[in-house]
């Protein structure tokens, strides 16, 4: 049986009784008392019964901690899940201007991550098939209005094909699509007070003075009374003009939670070609069908198995070296058709060939690899890199 006591783990067990009182009872004479023999007999079955409780509890203990890493479902890589996100690659001076506001580094201690299914299925054509749930987008969509000071009398909601809920009213349309993801429009678009800069190309610095003046002027869409400050970006384009993003999320004060704002629970700021804020969106997939607490590994290991192939990329190059690994985070990856939402490493490793060169005037050029941060055992089908990309 599972909980039975082996003879190993009894003998261990006895091992811990204190010598003194085995050789009192060996050097026991017949001259001792009825009594003292009473009192021995009835000290040692109590003995025993102390023993066999701990023993049990030990045992007990130790198999439920396996039985709890144990009983983790086997995770599945979607691969070719962000093929059409295009190639990831990103153009820098030095890898030090790529930033954002990751609460992950190198640092931090953390053995487990949550692992989650994505409720979503899909046809070959990509289109859902199950897992949708509309009462749900529909309360998200209220909820956003609500956010948004909008009186939901006036808010007119239909159903497109059932792919998505969208609201509308007198300025604003707001869509929640099957991700649940709510994507709102302003019409017409909001020109922000004279002294910011809100544009494709602003510098850091104007990027991030716009992120505060958004943040007090949006406080409500955010849904946190402590959000944090996302600017991410910094790559230039083939006419050299660096970028930069706004989101925010929930700087929780736990790590792991933390983490998983940062990288689900989010809202982003856009603005058009006339530096007018155009368009919002707030993230927040569903997260119920959590899979389990998985064992991580390190970013060296991780390294290694990088080093090894075992990863999964949009760029069509070999992983070219270790000396080219520029930088490593940690990351989920949160496409759509993913089944699983995994923690990843991702490496952003300088790519040496000259066909990366052309054309941008000195700077380098980084592609993404990703490595499984989960422990492999836990992985049906570790990716080996074969020369295509996925």
């Amino acid at each position: 049986m599972k909980n039975a006591m082996n003879s190993e783990k009894l003998l261990n067990a006895i091992g811990k009784i204190d010598d003194n009182l085995i050789l009192d009872a060996v050097n026991d004479t017949p001259v001792t008392s009825k009594r003292k023999h009473i009192w021995l007999k009835f000290c040692a079955a109590a003995a025993c019964l102390a023993l066999i409780v701990y023993a049990g509890t030990q045992l007990v203990q130790n198999n439920n901690s396996a039985d709890t890493t144990d009983r983790l479902p086997m995770l599945t890589i979607t691969e070719g899940a962000s093929s059409s996100m295009g190639y990831e690659g990103y153009m820098l001076y030095e890898i030090s201007e790529l930033v954002n506001a990751n609460p992950w580094n190198e640092n931090a201690e953390i053995s487990t991550l949550p692992v989650y299914e994505n409720p979503l299925s899909y046809d070959e054509n990509y289109v859902v098939v199950s897992g949708a749930d509309f009462n749900a987008m529909e309360a998200f969509l209220l909820e956003i209005a609500a956010r948004l000071d909008i009186d939901t009398d006036n808010l007119k909601i239909t159903n497109n094909n059932r792919t998505q809920v969208t609201g509308k009213t007198e300025g604003i349309t707001i869509v929640v699509d099957t991700s649940m993801t709510a994507t709102i429009s302003f019409e017409p678009a909001v020109s922000l007070p004279e002294g910011y800069n809100f544009s494709h190309h602003s510098s850091y610095d104007d990027t991030l003075a716009v992120a505060e003046y958004l943040e007090k002027e949006y406080e409500e869409l955010l849904g946190t009374d402590n959000p944090q400050i996302n600017i991410y970006g910094g790559d230039y384009n083939i006419y050299l003009q660096q970028s930069y993003r706004i989101e925010f999320f929930n700087a929780s004060d736990d790590l792991t939670e933390r983490i998983i704002n940062y990288n689900f629970n989010r809202t982003a700021f856009y603005c058009n070609d006339d530096d007018e804020l155009f368009l919002a969106r707030t993230f927040k997939p569903d997260l119920s069908h959590k899979a389990g607490d998985y064992p991580i590994i390190s970013a060296a290991e991780a390294k290694e198995l990088l080093l090894n192939m075992n990863y999964i990329t949009t760029v069509p190059y070999e992983m070219p070296g270790e000396e080219y690994i520029a930088k490593v985070e940690l990351v989920y990856r949160v496409g759509e058709y993913e089944k699983y939402y995994i923690p990843y490493y991702r490496f952003y490793v300088e790519l040496p060939d000259a066909e990366y060169k052309e054309n941008n005037n000195g700077t380098k050029t980084y592609g993404a690899y990703y490595v499984p941060a989960v422990e492999g055992r836990y992985i049906s089908n570790m990716p080996l890199w074969d020369g295509h990309f996925n």
